[in-house]
């Protein structure tokens, strides 16, 4: 459902995966799916994550369809890779890179790998691991670096870690991957501490003025 006609059609809803949504990589439960279609009735929804979006719909599809149809009919907006790769109903509408340190919209259909060329890639991939490998950390496991369309996400104790030692280590990530649109002056953040949380702020903040949800999902 597109956003035109709802009630608050000029609102728009984003949400965070992990510790939003879901609890850390793990799939959505039944109670927030409901909450979500009945949410999108009144506003548009949209959801931004730092994985890409084979990651994003493993987590938020629905079990007994095609994941990545799931998540396409749940939310209005879906930004993979730290919102550098953006559908919208969806269609995807962009993707973006850096050059020279300034943003540049890339055509859709265009990859960061594509962007880049091989060379210049290799060169910043060599020098990222160089410089994990002098890092004096705790812990180092495996698969430092993971290329994606849109992104090089860079994990310095390595994405084999296992939850307990990515939680660790996320003490050090201060503000998270989505920090810069959580403090945009374009948007109103709201910090949550799980989806329990994220039920309870969204029933606080939208249900005064659409009291006909299904009062099942409210108590």
């Amino acid at each position: 459902m597109a956003a035109r006609g709802r009630n608050a059609a000029d609102v728009l809803v984003l949400f965070d995966v992990d510790d939003t949504l879901t609890a850390p990589r793990k799939p959505v439960t039944p109670e927030m799916l409901e909450f979500m279609r009945q949410l999108r009735q009144h506003v548009a929804l949209g959801v931004v994550g730092g994985s890409d979006l084979a990651k994003i719909t493993e987590q938020l599809g629905k079990s007994g369809l095609e994941p990545i149809q799931s998540i396409f009919t749940d939310y209005d907006y879906v930004f993979s890779e730290n919102g550098l790769v953006a559908h919208k109903n969806g269609e995807l509408i962009g993707t973006q890179a850096l050059n020279n340190d300034r943003p540049v919209v890339l055509h859709s259909l265009q990859s960061l790998k594509s962007f880049l060329g091989d060379d210049k890639l290799k060169e910043i991939i060599n020098f990222t691991l160089h410089y994990i490998a002098d890092l004096d950390i705790p812990i180092k496991t495996g698969t430092f670096i993971e290329l994606r369309n849109g992104m090089i996400n860079v994990s310095p104790i390595g994405r084999n870690c296992s939850q307990e030692e990515r939680d660790e280590f996320e003490k050090y990530d201060k503000g998270g991957n989505d920090y810069e649109i959580f403090v945009s002056d374009r948007t109103v953040g709201h910090t949550v501490t799980s989806p329990d949380d994220t039920l309870q702020q969204c029933r606080d903040l939208f249900m005064a003025k659409y009291l006909h949800f299904n009062s099942r999902i409210h108590r």
